[in-house]
């Protein structure tokens, strides 16, 4: 089959459309508006509804009551407009409606600036909003990622009832790269959804809620979700492994930074240091056991990020103390090179051969 360059943004936007996504809600921030302009030309050509929302809270609502009648439903923003989704992100979690959200982030913290971070991470992994949820979140690291993760996200939360976010750097967003794209599905190939409330008569009533005033209502609701948690757990951890079989210093990072990790890796390599590089695709479910397998034969961790540190306390409950753990990262909107992450894992597997 043969590639057309895409930016990120649109391979975001063609990955969900060929996987059903027929309702878009949205609203103008940078570095993600092309989602919502791609949509808009697009969306109506295959009978798609397309809304540019009041704002950002509005467009999440909007997202809660297409979704809930069973249309595969997205939204799109950048780090400060999704802090504003969140208490609708929260809605839509307990009520277990599947929908994409998508983050192209920004510096923060606050309304920041406009260019590459990665600051939102315990934002997407931790349950941004308030209460006992988690998101299915994946990272890309390429244009053709960015297009194949939003088709498999609509999937995913489609199958457990949880919202899916694509979680990608403000440069994921502005690459252009080749893209090989995945066929049109028909809507008449997704499944049925029979909890939806999509109108039709004289069956059980449905009814999707986010209120549960009564606590011996709320907390087996909440332990259901969890159980559905820890099946996502256990069957849908995904990580790239780069050289990772004899390193010495195992190099971690998500999204774009983690290609300049793999440069870095090669370029300890050409040095005679044995390096490689673990890359989270997953970022919940993190997926732990690429480092306790990694940690039997390293002798130090690297997470390099751009923030001050967040995906490295995942790494340090996954290593769980067998290796020592470093963290290198930069911060609003400085995206490191190649030549600080070489530097940065030759001082870790100093420090730890020096037992520091």
């Amino acid at each position: 089959m043969s590639k057309i360059l895409l930016h990120g943004t649109e391979a975001i936007c063609e990955g969900a459309i060929r996987n059903g996504c027929r309702a878009f809600f949205g609203y103008p921030i940078t570095p993600q508006n092309e989602v919502p302009e791609y949509m808009s030309a697009n969306m109506p050509k295959i009978g798609g509804v397309f809304v540019q929302a009041e704002s950002e809270v509005a467009a999440i609502n909007m997202v809660y009551g297409a979704a809930g009648a069973g249309v595969r439903a997205m939204t799109s923003s950048s780090s400060p407009g999704v802090s504003l989704k969140q208490e609708g992100i929260s809605y839509i979690a307990c009520a277990r409606i599947p929908c994409v959200i998508v983050n192209i982030m920004r510096a923060g913290p606050g309304l920041g600036g406009i260019l590459p971070a990665q600051g939102d991470y315990f934002q997407a992994t931790k349950g941004g909003g308030h209460g006992d949820y988690h998101l299915i979140v994946l990272a890309p690291s390429s244009v053709q990622e960015a297009c194949d993760f939003t088709y498999l996200a609509f999937d995913l939360s489609d199958k457990y009832r949880v919202p899916a976010m694509i979680l990608a750097d403000g440069m994921i967003g502005q690459l252009m790269e080749p893209v090989e794209l995945p066929p049109m599905r028909a809507l008449s190939d997704i499944p049925k959804k029979e909890w939806a409330t999509d109108g039709r008569f004289g069956e059980k009533r449905r009814v999707l809620n986010s209120l549960i005033i009564k606590p011996e209502e709320l907390e087996p609701h909440v332990n259901e979700m969890q159980k559905t948690y820890e099946e996502i757990a256990k069957t849908e951890k995904r990580a790239e492994k780069y050289m990772t079989e004899d390193a010495e210093i195992v190099i971690t990072a998500y999204g774009t930074v983690a290609r300049i990790c793999k440069s870095a890796a090669n370029t300890l390599r050409k040095e005679g240091i044995k390096a490689g590089v673990i890359r989270p695709i997953t970022l919940y479910p993190f997926p732990s056991e690429a480092y306790e397998e990694a940690a039997k034969g390293a002798d130090a961790f690297l997470s390099v990020e751009l923030s001050l540190g967040q995906m490295v306390e995942d790494v340090r409950l996954a290593v769980n103390g067998k290796k020592p753990v470093y963290f290198y990262g930069r911060t609003g909107g400085n995206v490191m090179d190649e030549s600080e992450i070489v530097a940065a894992a030759k001082n870790a597997l100093n420090k730890a051969r020096a037992g520091k």
